[in-house]
């Protein structure tokens, strides 16, 4: 057994080995050990290798999902080994002493679950392939528990933002790729291959040729390439279902990199998990696969100015008509995942109950889109939908006839195949009844035979049916005439069997038998239509996620009183009374009111500085614009009075940072990487807000870079951007940057104590009240009475020598500045190049270097 166990081991490569024998998987070796410290089960020793006990530990098959859930949360990756023969095969095979053949039939990895318990059914599970062909990169992406699947293509530098955008559980590249992200999985270069991912595409789908689902580039194929080759090796030859690919455009959706989506907290908070993130403040879906949906839309809100306004139009057509919202709601939550369970049934994964959820969903679709044909003037998205909501009927009507009303998670004790679908297999279940009441009324004529009132016939796996009396009671039907045949003595028990018990059995068994092979018939043709109708059932779906992510923004609209934004094709950015949705709802719940705030950006005016004191409302107002925008390109309502939006390709948050000491990173190298990316990448239709730039260095060294920076996105990039500062001195940018205005957050102190208003003003900050909001976060009175008569003398001092910017305002633009120094640097090293040095005189070398001194300005 050992020699068997090693050769799958060596198999399953780094994943755990669940190891069957009998009921239980059992893990050996490294594996038990790490096993038994992550579910925190017992573990054991089992005889020896090498001389040293063998460490071990197993779970129970049954509950085996519970246990698979802990180890793939905590990271690790499982190869399932079952039993590929029965006992009884293995013996005909090779004797009382062969052992049972065991193969590893599947891995299970984070990024390939399909089962019901192991996903969370508000998030995708998104399992991505990215690789390199001829400088471009190519990135596959599909959800294996819906199917859906999608092919883009970027260039480098854009791999991070693709990336945070999916979102995915696993990544897998080619070996030694350099671009390689940590935590991706390592496979073979061979099968990153544009011809090989176009031969395989074309062998899942059926297909002569890829023409009729889109043009797909070289880099988008190798990567398709790639991803089933991995679905097919953690399959072990069985691909789960797999839609026809989709092209995703570069430029389809609002570009924004992973510390922008950390920034403002779209899927995730900062302390972990979806509570006080962006999706859970707006997320008011009925169904796990429209909150999915929703999720996707955030994490890529559109481009396309036409396909805003379609999903627009439609949460407005639901937000004005509340009855009609309250029913599709009301007709939406009862639903079952019909997307998720066609997964588990085309991945040959699925149960009854699946089957059953495939025709209640479907049923649920016609009877939604049978009450939506009847109204007039349905919205151009939900008019396209339309069809895909009903053609199914042909199918649910067969599924409802099959099936009983609600079917088991397990078909291996049959019971789901419904009375007067099939006469054979009801006469079957007539039998089989027959025969248990035969057997009842063997046992009362048992026990008027023998006097023996405790005798009773019971049954178990291994004798199957028996007659079981006390020991003391048992000389009666051990008498030679009596009729009875001793098979087993218990302790305190004996038991026996008679030739009218046998043929019962035997019949209740043969019935049972046949019985349960018509229902497993039954059930794969039913999987069988099921499958030949995957690309249909999977448009329902998706159908119904889509029209339920509209009346979630609906009833969130109405809820909140949010309103319809306006998105152009300018530049302007012009929001009234606007909101931050996650701490409104969280000043809602302390029943508190939000203070709004309006912003309006515009060509002449696209760089708003602003300051005031710490907690006064900046990064709240900066974050709230941003999410207004991303909100209103996802195709949702927006928590303002009005908006109106100038399209925006790239989004960019630097806001907060903290230390990534993994990388060894500290909280100023995180933030001038950050921004460095946005200086590097955004343009005149990105949109940036930027916090505090360069608060982590000294104070000579953080005034220089904001004001550089400030500099370079008004002159350089020429973005929308709000940039809050506490450096009161870059009010004299207002100076020389005549698209750049002067904001500040409102704050009074009254009677000592510091009033945060949480209101917009135009103009410069009067100060910063960094004591008075020290005083209140509770530093002990003496230390702030010190800071204040050390702050007295600090601003003496600058008030006599001019203060940190003293001499700013003569100092050029940042881009002339730039430019002028370059071209005197480059002035003396061409002149340095051109030098002949070995051919110099003492004397010329002397006078060379006297022009050189000049040259650069430096002669007293």
């Amino acid at each position: 057994m050992m020699a068997q166990y090693l050769a799958l081991r060596e198999v399953a490569g780094d994943c755990l080995l669940f190891y069957r024998m009998g009921d239980f998987f059992e893990l050996f070796f490294e594996d038990a050990k790490t096993a038994s410290q992550v579910l925190d089960i017992a573990l054991t020793t089992r005889g020896e290798h090498g001389g040293q006990p063998i460490p071990m530990c197993g779970v129970p098959v049954h509950a085996a999902e519970g246990y698979l859930a802990r180890l793939i949360k905590a990271g690790c990756r499982v190869a399932i080994a079952e039993q590929t023969e029965t006992p009884a095969e293995a013996k005909k095979r090779g004797g009382s002493k062969a052992l049972v053949t065991r193969d590893i039939v599947r891995f299970v990895t984070a990024g390939t679950l399909t089962e019901e318990s192991l996903l969370e059914p508000r998030r995708a599970n998104v399992l991505a392939a990215a690789c390199e062909v001829r400088g471009v990169l190519g990135i596959a992406a599909c959800d294996i528990s819906t199917g859906r699947m999608e092919l883009e293509e970027c260039p480098p530098d854009r791999l991070g933002a693709a990336l945070a955008r999916l979102g995915a559980r696993e990544l897998v590249v080619p070996e030694g790729w350099e671009l390689a992200p940590d935590g991706a999985i390592p496979r073979s270069a061979h099968e990153f291959s544009s011809d090989g991912g176009d031969e395989r595409l074309k062998f899942v789908h059926g297909v002569a040729t890829l023409d009729g689902f889109g043009t797909f580039t070289r880099a988008m194929l190798a990567a398709a390439g790639g991803l089933i080759a991995y679905l097919d090796h953690v399959g072990r030859g069985k691909l789960p279902l797999l839609l026809p690919p989709e092209a995703r455009a570069g430029d389809a959706a609002l570009a924004m990199d992973e510390a922008t989506r950390a920034s403002l907290e779209i899927l995730e908070s900062s302390q972990g998990g979806r509570k006080g993130s962006l999706v859970e403040a707006i997320d008011r879906c009925v169904t796990g696969a429209g909150a999915r949906q929703l999720a996707e839309d955030l994490s890529a809100p559109l481009t396309d100015r036409h396909a805003i306004a379609e999903r627009l139009e439609l949460v407005e057509w639901l937000h004005d008509d509340h009855l009609l919202r309250e029913d599709m709601r009301a007709a939406l939550r009862a639903l079952p995942d019909v997307g998720r369970a066609l997964g588990r049934v085309v991945a040959g994964r699925g149960s009854p109950r699946d089957l059953g959820q495939l025709r209640d969903g479907l049923s649920g679709a016609r009877r939604i889109g049978e009450r939506l044909v009847q109204m007039d003037g349905l919205p151009v998205l939900l008019d396209r939908l339309m069809p895909e909501l009903g053609g199914h009927a042909q199918m649910v009507d067969h599924f409802a006839q099959a099936l009983v009303e609600t079917p088991p998670t397990e078909r291996g004790q049959g019971g789901y195949i419904a009375s007067g679908y099939d006469a054979g297999l009801d006469e079957l279940r007539v039998t089989s009844g027959n025969a248990r009441r035969a057997i009842a009324a063997l046992e009362a004529k048992y026990r008027e035979q023998t006097g023996v009132a405790a005798l009773k016939i019971k049954h178990n796996n291994v004798l199957g049916y028996f007659i079981e009396v006390p020991q003391r009671h048992a000389d009666k039907l051990l008498e030679p005439d009596s009729g009875f045949s001793h098979r087993q003595t218990m302790a305190g028990a004996m038991r026996f069997n008679a030739l009218a018990l046998h043929e019962e059995a035997s019949r209740i068994t043969e019935a049972g038998a046949h019985a349960l092979a018509a229902e497993e018939a039954h059930f794969e043709e039913l999987v069988a239509e099921a499958v030949a109708a995957r690309h249909a059932i999977a448009r329902t779906a998706a159908a119904l996620a889509r029209f339920d992510v509209a009346a979630g923004q609906a009833e969130r609209a109405a809820e909140g009183g949010w309103t319809r934004p306006e998105v152009v094709d300018g530049l302007s950015l012009e929001i009234e009374g606007g909101r931050h949705p996650v701490v409104e709802a969280a000043l809602k719940v302390q029943g508190e009111r939000f203070v709004a705030n309006d912003c309006r950006l515009a060509s002449h005016d696209r760089l708003w500085l602003i300051g005031g004191p710490n907690m006064g409302g900046k990064s709240t107002f900066l974050r709230q614009n941003a999410l207004i925008v991303l909100l209103a390109q996802a195709g949702g309502f927006v928590p303002a009075k009005s908006a109106r939006i100038g399209m925006v390709d790239r989004l960019f948050s630097r806001v907060g940072a903290s230390d990534n000491l993994a990388r060894g990173r500290s909280t100023f190298m995180v933030e001038m990487v950050e921004t460095a990316a946005i200086l590097a990448q955004a343009t005149d239709r990105s949109f940036v807000i930027l916090d505090e730039v360069g608060r982590g260095t000294s104070t000579y060294d953080g005034l220089a870079l904001a004001w550089a920076v400030a500099e370079a996105v008004h002159e350089t990039n020429r973005c929308r951007c709000l940039f809050a500062t506490h450096y009161h001195e870059m009010a004299r940018l207002g100076e020389t940057c005549e698209a750049l205005s002067l904001h500040h957050v409102r704050a009074r102190e009254w009677k000592g104590d510091l009033v945060l208003l949480h209101e917009l003003a135009e103009g410069p900050a009067d100060r910063s009240y960094g004591l008075a909001v020290a005083r209140l976060a509770g530093v002990p009175p003496k230390v702030i009475s010190r800071a204040k008569s050390v702050l007295e003398k600090l601003e003496k001092g600058r008030a006599e020598t001019g203060g940190l910017a003293a001499g700013l305002g003569d100092l050029p633009l940042f881009a002339a500045a730039q430019e002028a120094q370059e071209e005197q640097c480059d002035a003396l090293r061409d002149k340095l190049r051109e030098m002949d040095i070995d051919a110099l005189s003492p004397r010329d070398a002397l006078e060379i270097l006297y022009d050189l001194k000049r040259e650069a300005g430096t002669e007293s």
